[in-house]
């Protein structure tokens, strides 16, 4: 084979790789989205839906092996006949399944999103370590990991470009479609490929140097799946980590798995100097940036942030060079991507399947960074023990005296962040400190490890083991519920995540007043206490969110009250006597367990009088709830003088547009309240921000009228388009100055 040759069917193996790849992690997030609707915005839905995707990369990884033991010719043939047969399937389309029963979320995201997608996901999937056989199958063929590499890098753009791209210009039946065509370029891709191999069909395939058969022991299988696992759980619980206890930002999950396709790009490079560069470090930020892995506390600013994506990013390259080293023979290439795969689905199921029944908390996350730093490739730049000229014994002494020092640092760290003060520039020096003395004994990984869990502790993982161990907090599939007691204020709150979702006063004088975002002075306090003169004394109210139920205390006599609400756990608080609104203010009141549209859905047209939907405090807004097909069942629910109120309080998406793009395509008659309450009177209550709409502007009129205050005013200008199941993109409505943290 010619020079000029090789390098063109290099060419036609690395595109048809990019290709595939580009379509494989673009059809994630659209499946997603097509999903929305029926799954919410939940972040262990995108774990779950990653989860299925491992599962049918490892399935796909396993045919890949088991065809590549074929003749060439054959595998073409079957290969391309299967592709055939799962195009049929497409354009995608959401598989038709029941609703899921209250707690079984768990299994019913990965059957749905498996059936939906699963006989192309299966065989695209297939593709990167197919067509890298099929390209080391020719003797002239050079070394086929660096298409790895590149099949990563396809895999980043296709899911930065949906985002950025496909979301915002495209509808989700357009998407689809789009998808569809990019299929066919693939089939026809592989058709070639198959075809310039079709010589070679009865070649023997690769062998070692001495042409003996390769085979691999079961140590390195097991190096290969623990070298796996422990990134691609990282990765997940990375994601879970920052959405639930640092910053709750949308698109993030977008941005560890992006790091952690990229880290294959730089890890199977056949230039090796970034990974050698990032190896070295990767002690020094496994040390500075996973001390505040176990910390569980909102973050003021975005260092911890920064700190967790670029850990995530520096232990990927870090680990997946360490599996790069450890590569076999290229005749055993589908083995290793084989076990690479299951490596992944594993971590993905601890992350994912049973961490969520294990622990109370993220507390995969610490554990996963932990065993990260365990198996960390030794860095050549600090290895005492293999300099001949010192003596081993006084490394050793000299090492166990840098570990004393690095742990009385982490006591000063300690110190620092349970004393009053802002001391947050020096802890952060004390913690790059202990990083760098944390480098000299890197070659002891016991050391490292025992440095690292210090560390830990003494940036916050102190109070989470507290609250652990005092039981304030819940686990659901839903997310992370933490109860706390503020006895001199004499307070009990309810934090999903970084969210605050209600409190309720302990003192029994004031334990039926309505706090935070409900209080007498914000949108629903002042449309639920005059519900009576807006509806008549026989009203019938229906919440969407049921929180800490502090709606309840609004009820009156003759009134009929209804909540819905998507999480157990969330109810099993107001009925265990953690809240105890709705015993004390609306025992009768129905709540209704499931996805509030779908429940909706099923309420008789005109069954309520007003509806309040408070799903959108949290800043993972679950967007099926925003769009004009959501309208339209609320409207369904609501008799025809009905009011709806939206609770669109969130820092870091401006939901007022979209609203105003809702109402103005459905004809709609739309006010909001902003209500900033005084602090002078207790930290009893908290700035809200309400839209009330109606089909009826007289409807709107009298609701100002019972506000003494006059405050509703209209909406501002609306967004380009209504969002709808089919077309919807968060991004125009993101408020970039709070996700960079300026003011």
């Amino acid at each position: 084979m010619t020079a000029r040759l090789a390098g063109a069917q290099r060419a036609l193996f690395v595109l048809t790789i990019l290709t595939g790849s580009f379509l494989l992690f673009l059809v994630q997030p659209l499946v997603a989205r097509l999903a929305l609707p029926r799954l919410g915005g939940a972040p262990n839905v995108w774990n779950s839906a990653m989860l299925v995707y491992q599962a049918l990369l490892l399935a796909g990884y396993f045919y890949a092996h088991r065809l590549s033991q074929l003749p060439l010719k054959r595998q073409g043939r079957i290969h391309l006949a299967l592709l055939a047969v799962a195009g049929l399937t497409l354009p995608i389309t959401l598989a038709d399944l029941p609703p899921p029963t209250s707690g079984m979320e768990i299994l019913w995201v990965p059957a749905l999103l498996a059936l939906t997608i699963g006989p192309v996901f299966f065989l695209v999937s297939a593709q990167a370590p197919l067509m890298q056989r099929w390209y080391a199958a020719h003797p002239s063929s050079a070394e086929p990991w660096a298409l790895y590499a590149a099949s990563n890098l396809g895999s980043f753009g296709g899911l930065i470009a949906y985002p950025l791209l496909a979301e915002p210009l495209l509808s989700a039946s357009e998407q689809s479609i789009g998808w569809s065509l990019g299929y066919a370029l693939l089939v026809v891709l592989v058709g070639i490929c198959a075809w310039s191999r079709a010589k070679t069909a009865d070649a023997a395939m690769p062998q070692a140097e001495d042409g003996s058969a390769v085979t691999v022991g079961w140590n390195k299988i097991g190096l290969w799946l623990v070298l796996a696992a422990v990134p691609s759980g990282l990765m997940l619980s990375t994601t879970t980590h920052l959405t639930t206890d640092l910053f709750a930002m949308p698109l993030l999950w977008v941005i560890p798995l992006g790091l952690y396709l990229l880290s294959f790009s730089v890890a199977f490079a056949d230039n090796r100097l970034l990974a050698r560069v990032f190896t070295q470090v990767a002690p020094l930020f496994v040390l500075v940036a996973g001390g505040f892995a176990a910390a569980s506390s909102h973050a003021a600013t975005l260092v911890p942030v920064i700190g967790s994506v670029f850990l995530l990013f520096i232990v990927c390259v870090a680990l997946h060079s360490r599996l790069y080293d450890a590569r076999p023979d290229a005749s055993q290439l589908t083995l290793f991507y084989l076990v690479m795969s299951a490596g992944g689905a594993l971590g993905g199921m601890f992350t994912a399947l049973f961490a969520p029944l294990l622990f109370d908390w993220v507390w995969e996350h610490p554990l996963l960074v932990l065993a990260a730093a365990v198996l960390l490739p030794t860095s050549s730049l600090f290895d005492w023990r293999k300099l001949k000229e010192v003596d081993p014994q006084l490394a050793q002494v000299t090492a166990a005296a840098v570990l004393s020092v690095g742990l009385a640092m982490c006591w000063f760290i300690y110190q620092a962040t349970t004393t009053e003060g802002d001391l947050e520039k020096g802890q952060y020096l004390l913690t790059l400190g202990v990083g760098l003395l944390g480098c000299l004994i890197a070659s002891w990984r016991w050391m490292l490890a025992v440095l690292l869990v210090a560390l830990m502790y003494a940036q916050g993982g102190w109070d989470t083991i507290d609250a652990s161990r005092e039981g304030l907090r819940t686990r659901s599939y839903f997310g992370v519920y933490t109860v706390r007691e503020f006895p001199a204020q004499r307070m009990r709150t309810l934090a999903h995540g970084t969210t605050l979702h209600g409190k309720q006063s302990l003192d029994p004088k004031l334990s039926r007043l309505p706090l935070t975002y409900y209080g007498p002075g914000s949108g629903a306090g002042i449309a639920f206490a005059n519900a009576d003169r807006l509806f008549g004394p026989r009203a019938r109210l229906g919440v969407v969110g049921l929180g800490t139920g502090t709606l309840a205390c609004y009820r009156r006599p003759g009134q009929t009250w209804r909540f819905f609400e998507i999480d157990p756990a969330v109810l099993q608080l107001s009925r265990n006597g953690t809240f105890t609104y709705i015993r004390d203010c609306a025992p009768d009141a129905q709540v209704v367990l499931g996805d509030a549209r779908l429940e909706l859905a099923r309420v008789p047209k005109g069954g309520l009088d007003m509806l309040a939907v408070d799903a959108f405090s949290s800043d993972a807004i679950p967007l099926h709830l925003m769009t004009d097909e959501a309208m339209g069942v609320y409207l369904d629910a609501l008799s025809p003088q009905g009011i709806l109120l939206i609770h669109i309080s969130n820092r870091y998406i401006d939901l007022e547009p979209v609203l105003a793009a809702n109402a103005a395509k459905r004809g709609l008659h739309a006010v909001l309240r902003d209500d900033d309450p005084s602090q002078e009177i207790g930290n009893y209550f908290t700035p809200s921000t309400w839209v009330a709409i109606a089909r009826d502007p007289s409807r709107i009129a009298d609701l100002r009228k019972v506000d003494p205050s006059r405050a509703w005013r209209p909406l501002g200008p609306p967004a380009a388009r209504a969002w709808t199941d089919d077309h919807a993109s968060i991004l125009p409505q993101v408020r970039w100055n709070n996700m960079l943290g300026q003011d």
